[in-house]
């Protein structure tokens, strides 16, 4: 191969996986300080669980949920740990109504899961409107919202007057609080 063949390989080849681990070595180590607070805030809030855990009701993707919200968290990824605290609340919340024999819908709109869950006295009131606050930051992330919208994260940005950064730290701080606070609760608890 001469030198032209070499100089043309490099320009299609991608980077190496030297090149690669280094990026994903100074991705790790980015805001390391605030991954450590954010790791710490997790086991906070988690210590309610119990001395043997917890009971995760909704299956596989509730249990996918769970550690990847945690891991999206930790890692600063604030829209990911949101949208998957949203489905870890509509899986494991219609999880325990199945599970109770409450008549649902295959496929359970979460408003009538929160209905269902009011009516019989598994949930709190302050649950209920937390759970309710989460659903609502996650519909803007799925869903366009012009900047007219009162839900749009650059609006609630310029209002609020912070980052949209610090915006989506301080929902997805509230998301996961409110879903390792009800988790800790029966008839999640395991043990005392």
């Amino acid at each position: 191969m001469n030198e032209r063949d070499e100089d043309q390989s490099d320009l299609f080849d991608g980077p190496s996986d030297i090149d690669l681990m280094r990026l994903l070595l100074s991705d790790l180590n980015d805001d390391l300080p605030g991954k450590v607070a954010r790791f710490r805030y997790l086991s906070d809030v988690s210590r309610d669980f119990g001395e043997h855990g917890i009971m995760l009701f909704g299956g596989t993707v509730s249990a996918a949920a769970l550690g990847e919200a945690r891991s999206s968290f930790v890692h600063g990824n604030f829209v990911a740990a949101i949208l998957l605290c949203q489905t870890l609340a509509e899986n494991v919340l219609a999880g325990v109504l199945h599970l109770q024999g409450t008549d649902i819908p295959e496929r359970v709109a979460f408003r009538e899961t929160l209905r269902h869950l009011e009516a019989g006295g598994v949930v709190t009131a302050k649950d209920l409107a937390d759970l309710k606050k989460i659903a609502d930051m996650r519909n803007p992330l799925s869903h366009f919202r012009p900047p007219s919208d009162a839900g749009n994260l650059t609006r609630r940005s310029m209002v609020s007057g912070e980052p949209t950064e610090e915006v989506l730290s301080r929902d997805a701080h509230f998301a996961i609080a409110t879903l390792m606070r009800l988790l800790s609760q029966p008839p999640f608890r395991v043990g005392h």
